[in-house]
């Protein structure tokens, strides 16, 4: 059986407003496997960016446990998810993050910079990335030269350079038209089965949510539902059969 890549446990995110608390997450518990392609998908509010941050060790949990490739994230100091987010993890941000004066080869090269690899050897990398993200014809451009589909290509592209374990994506569509949408949609799907890397997307769109491999609904700091590439549910971390009539959310003690 496949161990998986990421463990989350009893995750609580509680910030102090005022004289009241708020529950960002409340109680949240779920696995990922390595290669997956999953989804985390909720409104605005609803605790998934928060869920995001936590896994990629940008926010410490109130309580709770995170394991990611056998670590415990929330364990580490700041210097130690500095040097683990260098060697696990990239990512794609929904804004792009490009530096402005940079060619897109550049770019994609920074994370390798931080890594100290050699400059020949850090072109050699960010061109092949590129050419997998199809961009073979513009890497000498600037993201000023470049469409919003191509800017998030070349995010892409400077994700993946490490060859990452994990590629968190914080709405990477959400500034682009609804073709683009679905072509780099697609990309990040093909590239996450072909090379084996696991996907963690938030959207708040269920429609692009429906791409992931495991899909992950959250609403008021709760999971509210697990969806699987099979169709099967696992409703409040309960295993589903595909047959049984599923409970309403009311009857789980969701609201």
């Amino acid at each position: 059986m496949e161990r998986p890549v990421i463990r989350v446990k009893d995750l609580y995110k509680i910030y102090t407003i005022g004289t009241n608390k708020v529950r960002a997450l409340n109680g949240v518990d779920f696995e990922i496997n390595r290669g997956e392609f999953c989804c985390i998908v909720g409104t605005s509010g609803s605790g998934k960016s928060t869920l995001l941050n936590m896994m990629a060790g940008l926010e410490r949990p109130t309580k709770g446990e995170i394991v990611i490739a056998g670590e415990h994230i929330e364990k580490k100091n700041e210097s130690q998810l500095v040097n683990f987010r260098q060697a696990h993890v990239g990512f794609i941000f929904q804004s792009y993050n490009l530096m402005q004066n940079l060619t897109a080869i550049e770019n994609v090269a920074m994370p390798l910079t931080f890594q100290g690899v050699g400059k020949k050897e850090r072109e050699r990398r960010a061109i092949a990335m590129l050419k997998m993200v199809g961009l073979s014809k513009y890497m000498r451009h600037r993201p000023g030269q470049m469409s919003g589909g191509q800017q998030q290509r070349v995010g892409i592209a400077r994700a993946l350079v490490v060859n990452p374990e994990i590629v968190f994506a914080d709405e990477p569509t959400g500034n682009l038209d609804s073709n683009t949408t679905m072509e780099v949609l697609q990309l990040i799907q093909k590239i996450s089965k072909e090379k084996n890397q696991t996907m963690i997307m938030v959207t708040h769109d269920n429609n692009l949510a429906s791409y992931g491999d495991r899909i992950i609904h959250i609403r008021d700091g709760k999971i509210l539902k697990i969806e699987e590439g099979s169709n099967r549910m696992r409703a409040a971390g309960e295993v589903k059969d595909p047959s049984t009539p599923q409970a309403e959310p009311a009857a789980l003690g969701m609201t």
